[in-house]
C-alpha cells in the first residue's frame, strides 16, 4: 500500500511540473531552513510551466516591492502575472516563476527588507525540489524588489544567468539610502549580465539610483550591463518593462557558465 501511495505522489508531482494554470502553487520552505531566515515568509508561490517538455526548465524569481511586505504571500502573486503572460506570449518556456515574500521581523527592528542569505536558502531549496536548469536562473524585481535584485546579485552573482532590477533603490534604508558596499556590489555585478530599468519621472526612487550603480559596474569593468530610462514613466515602469518582447528576448538569451 505504501509503495502505491508513493508512486501516486510521484506521478501527481510530476504532472504538476508540466501543467500551468493561472493560479500558482503554494509551497513552503522546510522548517529547518525557514528557521535560518531573517525576513522571509516560509510560504512562496510557484507558477508552473504550461507546456510539457522533457528538458529542464528555466527559473525566473520575482521580488516584490515595499507594499508587498507581510505574511500573506498570495497577496503579491498577482504582481507576477505579467511575467507569466510574457513568458507564454513570447515563447520563453518552459519556465518556473517563483514569488517569495518579505515579512517584517523583530530581527531587523520590525521592518522587512530583502536579505541575500534568506534568498540563497530559498534558491537552494528550489533547485532541490524542481527540475530547474541551474544555468538558466533569472532574477528581477521592482522598487524594493529592485533593491533586492541589486543586493542579491551583488552578493551572489554566480547564481544567476541574468539580472533585471526595475526602479530599484541601492540602500537598505529606502530610496534616499546608498549602501556602503556599493563598490563591492558593482565588482560582483560586473560578472553577470545586468539590464536595469528606471522611469525619468519617478519621484519615489529617482532614476539616478539605477544610473549610479550602472556607472559603478562599468567602472568595475562590467561589459554586460546596460540601462534603459523611460522618459515618460514614473515608479510604475515595470508595467511597461514586463510587457515588452525586448525584456524576455534579452533575459532568456542568457545562460550562466
Amino acid at each position: 500500500m505504501k509503495i502505491y501511495l508513493s508512486l501516486f505522489c510521484i506521478i501527481l508531482s510530476s504532472s504538476l511540473f508540466f501543467v500551468q494554470g493561472r493560479e500558482p502553487e503554494l509551497m513552503k520552505l522546510r522548517p529547518f531552513i525557514s528557521a535560518k531566515t531573517i525576513c522571509l515568509n516560509p510560504e512562496y508561490l510557484v507558477f508552473l510551466p504550461r507546456q510539457k517538455d522533457s528538458k529542464m526548465a528555466s527559473l525566473l524569481i520575482y521580488l516584490h516591492g515595499g507594499g508587498g511586505v507581510g505574511s500573506d504571500v498570495r497577496r503579491v502573486g498577482m504582481q507576477a502575472n505579467a511575467l507569466v503572460e510574457g513568458i507564454n506570449q513570447f515563447g520563453k518556456g518552459p519556465c518556473f516563476v517563483v514569488v517569495p515574500q518579505c515579512k517584517k521581523s523583530k530581527k531587523d527592528r520590525g521592518r522587512g527588507t530583502w536579505q541575500a542569505e534568506d534568498l540563497n536558502y530559498l534558491l537552494d531549496e528550489l533547485l532541490e525540489k524542481l527540475p530547474i536548469d541551474p544555468q538558466k536562473v533569472y532574477l528581477t524585481g521592482n522598487s524594493m524588489g529592485g533593491y533586492g535584485s541589486w543586493l542579491w546579485g551583488g552578493h551572489s552573482p554566480s547564481r544567476f544567468a541574468a539580472i533585471a532590477p526595475i526602479v530599484g533603490g541601492i540602500g537598505p534604508g529606502g530610496p534616499k539610502d546608498v549602501t556602503p558596499d556599493l563598490d563591492q556590489w558593482a565588482a560582483n555585478l560586473a560578472k553577470v549580465p545586468v539590464y536595469a530599468f528606471a522611469g525619468a519621472k519617478d519621484k519615489v526612487v529617482p532614476a539616478e539610483r539605477s544610473e549610479r550603480i550602472v556607472a559603478a559596474i562599468r567602472k568595475a569593468g562590467g561589459k554586460q550591463v546596460k540601462i534603459k530610462v523611460y522618459p515618460d514613466q514614473g515608479h510604475n515602469a515595470r508595467q511597461v518593462v514586463y510587457s515588452t518582447r525586448e525584456f524576455y528576448d534579452w533575459m532568456f538569451s542568457k545562460k550562466s557558465k
